[in-house]
């Protein structure tokens, strides 16, 4: 019961927070890092952006860094109750749902895509940019573009940064905040 009237008193003050979102960006994403930090999540520095549609498992068991980008529909799993379905599949049915539980560590300068899954255990290390769409479990290195289902390493991101850093200037948008 205290765990549910959590999630609410969290989703009640998240909807108020994402108001702000129209109005300031900034003011939103220091609103909503105290209400994270106030549920559990360890956060180190300051997140850049979070979409008020990512969804996060168990805060205790999440923890983020600076200069994070987390783009819409991002959902953040520490659960995994799979163990179940399978132990039926060979007829060996627990007495109860068997679940695992699992930290997920991302890395400073990390821009996560929109509709990404992080599952259990996954542990993002810094700089990395995770492509739209992605499933991500396990180890990603520093320095890592990843995509795909699963995701895997599809390229280094100083590389990509100089084919950034040689595009002409009237491509960019620039936040002026």
């Amino acid at each position: 019961m205290k765990r549910k009237l959590q999630r609410f008193k969290f989703y009640f003050l998240k909807f108020f927070i994402g108001i702000f979102i129209y109005l300031d960006v900034r003011k939103y994403q220091k609103l909503y890092n105290a209400l994270l930090r106030n549920n559990g999540m360890k956060i180190n520095g300051e997140p850049r952006f979070i979409a008020k549609s990512v969804k996060f498992d168990d805060f205790d068991r999440i923890q983020i860094n600076d200069r994070l980008v987390v783009s819409m529909n991002v959902h953040f799993l520490t659960h995994d109750y799979s163990y179940t379905t399978a132990l039926i599949a060979i007829d060996k049915e627990p007495k109860t749902d068997i679940g695992v539980l699992k930290n997920i560590y991302v890395g400073k300068n990390v821009f996560i895509g929109m509709n990404s899954i992080i599952l259990p255990g996954t542990k993002i290390g810094n700089n990395v940019i995770i492509g739209a769409g992605s499933v991500v479990r396990g180890s990603i290195p520093d320095n890592s573009i990843v995509a795909g289902n699963p995701a895997v390493v599809i390229g280094d991101i100083r590389e990509y940064a100089s084919k950034v850093n040689r595009r002409e200037k009237q491509d960019f948008v620039v936040d002026k905040k």
